[in-house]
């Protein structure tokens, strides 16, 4: 199963060098992801709201990973304030410390932040749910170290 490492910006300056240290320890460039508010929404069709549409599609493909509607909220709501999310999805042990060099550069703590959910420091939380009656878990699990949120789906 995929696992990803995500961590929102407030700074887009420290977002090339975030890519930079994560691909330096051995993801792939396929695998490392960022994604900021487009400055242009181009309309893709007469019943196009091109705002909507890009949060919609974001809201269901973090959904798709694992985030819960909190989260997802904090995401778009910091992409809305010109925030970027970064993305890197690999093997355990490179999205561990992905998710450490995310939070080394400042990934913002969304529920903290947001409001949103209460943030318990230490605290692992997970919110799995069983995949096709495997006993392998799907769902968020919580990084302590910092703002970094770990997905597997």
């Amino acid at each position: 199963m995929p696992r990803t490492a995500v961590g929102l910006f407030r700074n887009r300056s420290v977002v090339d060098e975030v890519v930079h240290e994560i691909e330096s320890i051995g993801f792939p460039r396929n695998d490392v992801r960022t994604l900021g508010e487009p400055l242009d929404f181009g309309v893709t069709g007469v019943m196009s709201i091109p705002r909507i549409d890009f949060e919609v599609d974001l809201f269901r493909e973090l959904t798709k990973m694992g985030a819960a509607k909190t989260a997802v909220q904090a995401y778009v709501e910091g992409l809305r304030k010109g925030g970027v999310l970064v993305f890197a999805t690999g093997p355990d042990e490179q999205v561990d410390e992905a998710a450490e060099i995310m939070n080394r550069h400042g990934a913002v703590e969304t529920e903290e932040d947001q409001g949103l959910e209460p943030h318990f420091h230490a605290a692992v939380r997970e919110a799995a749910t069983p995949f096709h009656n495997s006993p392998v878990q799907v769902g968020r699990t919580r990084n302590s170290a910092g703002g970094a949120s770990l997905f597997v789906w």
